[in-house]
């Protein structure tokens, strides 16, 4: 699984026009699953989600982590991350995993950051969605848990 998260002063996501979520301080992750996730990927990528240290401490360092400021977290599905850019100019999704697996492993994700974390907001999954954000910084980092026996 890959999440790209973003430190953020605000994000919102709308479908339609309608605000479907939204948080103040926090960080905005846009997940994508690849194929061969499980759970226990999406268990390691939420760990370091919720304690990787990106927001500044006394000194001004990036010394806390999103659980030290109790910030928001908004999980946004996005299966492009998953794109394999590497050749030409379009790129391949063969990576991603397909749509119901992706489903069904970006809500365990979203319940277990509900049941460790509780201030979670998520996107629609397969939804077109707009996505608002106010990056802080701007801080943006990608984070990766691989499928078992990929590197």
């Amino acid at each position: 699984m890959i999440a790209l998260i973003q430190r953020v002063r605000e994000a919102r996501v709308s479908v339609r026009g309608e605000t479907v979520a939204e948080i103040g301080v926090g960080i905005l992750g846009l997940v994508a699953v690849e194929q061969g996730d499980q759970e226990a990927a999406a268990e390691r990528l939420l760990g370091r989600i919720l304690d990787y240290r990106i927001f500044p401490d006394e000194a001004g360092r990036m010394g806390r982590s999103l659980r030290d400021v109790g910030g928001g977290l908004l999980l946004v599905p996005q299966f492009t991350l998953a794109a394999d850019t590497r050749k030409g100019s379009r790129p391949s999704f063969s990576p991603a995993a397909a749509a119901e697996v992706a489903q069904a492993l970006f809500s365990y994700l979203v319940e277990r950051a509900r049941e460790r974390y509780g201030r979670v907001a998520c996107g629609l999954f397969g939804a077109e969605m707009e996505v608002a954000l106010v990056n802080a910084g701007p801080v943006t980092f990608w984070l990766r848990a691989s499928p078992k026996g990929v590197p």
